[in-house]
């Protein structure tokens, strides 16, 4: 004979998860997008208005103030108010509706960029929001050159990004890209067009090296390398523009272009921030169309280099490096000369960098980027 108990407690569970069940199936789902700040309502299903039902928000009951009989009414929504919304009809608790409120945005005009830092290959358009709009975003990108469409083939990261490989070089037919950006509140667009070299713009040089010059400590040899995405140097040389200036001022001294990977530098006993970045030597044709200042690549990430006048590196500790494109290559530990104007341009720096007090002794410490180099006065 079965025990009465344990059948009464198998009805009781097996009632639990009948209602469990119909509190959560999935019939009439739907996905309801409303914008930020909209009035919105919602309908229980087929239920009539004077039907008596329960509405709950992401498994919290909702207050029967925002009832207008069997609808659900909300005010001038939010993005709080996303999430699940299910309606129950009356006490039983048998769901009759749910849908899940997305609030957003629809979206304003995107930002398109294109560049061609692998000439002449190709080049690549990128693209983004200037708001975010909370919800999903679809783009759509069309490249078109004269009269003839063109592929432009996706990333795989960042997703916000396709390559086009031209058609033909020194064209005289402008480039026209159209972005369409589309969500479930609405859609825009922009367009560039463009000529084929406008957008040449080669990437910062690589490997870049910055050290005194042996036996002459007022001047500073920088030495760089090709960027690595520059497909063809023999063919389309880069030209290299460098500028340098002490940290504590802010105007830049500016080197003359040069064709090399190497040029040094009059510099004074500073921290020196060092930029570099490289452009497309002109081509003959390009010089008819272009102004050559519209071939300039990025700027490469500062450099700063503590110059060794007037300091002495202690032996036992590795030599100053240059901080390029944020990463620090080492630290090392310079004593100052007893002199007092180095003191006092010690001093300045110092107090320029960190904005803080002078300290009356001990050690005088330059930390983070760019520069760092920990340095003591010599007693």
């Amino acid at each position: 004979m079965a025990n009465p108990v344990r059948s009464a407690c198998c009805v009781v569970l097996a009632a639990v998860v009948v209602v469990y069940a119909q509190r959560h199936s999935q019939q009439d789902s739907h996905i309801q997008y409303e914008r930020v700040g909209a009035d919105v309502t919602m309908k229980c299903g087929s239920m009539d208005w004077d039907a008596a039902v329960t509405w709950t928000a992401n498994g919290t009951d909702i207050d029967e103030s925002h009832l207008n009989g069997s609808y659900l009414i909300l005010k001038n929504v939010d993005l709080s108010q996303s999430g699940q919304y299910y309606c129950y009809e009356g006490s039983s608790w048998h769901l009759k509706y749910q849908t899940y409120l997305k609030v957003g945005m629809p979206p304003k005009e995107p930002v398109l960029m294109c560049r061609s830092n692998n000439y002449p290959k190709g080049f690549y358009c990128s693209w983004h929001l200037p708001t975010p709009t909370y919800i999903p975003n679809f783009f759509n990108i069309s490249v078109i050159h004269g009269t003839k469409d063109m592929v432009c083939e996706k990333d795989a990261t960042p997703k916000n990004r396709c390559h086009i490989r031209y058609l033909q070089l020194f064209s005289t037919v402008k480039y026209k890209v159209t972005l369409t950006v589309t969500n479930a509140l609405g859609k825009n667009f922009t367009t560039l067009t463009f000529d084929e070299f406008a957008i040449v713009k080669p990437d910062p040089p690589e490997s870049v090296v910055a050290k005194p010059v042996p036996n002459n400590p007022r001047r500073l040899e920088v030495s760089w390398q090709n960027p690595s995405s520059w497909p063809d140097p023999e063919s389309f040389p880069l030209k290299f523009f460098l500028r340098y200036r002490p940290l504590i001022l802010d105007q830049w001294q500016h080197a003359p272009s040069v064709n090399s990977h190497q040029q040094r530098l009059p510099i004074a006993a500073l921290t020196h921030a060092i930029s570099l970045r490289a452009h497309l030597h002109a081509h003959p044709y390009m010089q008819a169309r272009h102004h050559p200042e519209h071939l300039w690549g990025a700027v490469g990430r500062s450099c700063s280099l503590f110059a060794p006048l007037p300091w002495h590196f202690l032996e036992q500790d590795p030599p100053l490096f240059a901080v390029f494109g944020g990463r620090s290559r080492a630290l090392s530990t310079c004593q100052l000369n007893a002199h007092p104007r180095n003191v006092a341009r010690l001093k300045k720096v110092f107090l320029m960098q960190h904005q803080s007090s002078w300290p009356d002794r001990g050690r005088i410490s330059y930390c983070g980027l760019p520069a760092i180099c920990r340095c003591r006065r010599e007693v």
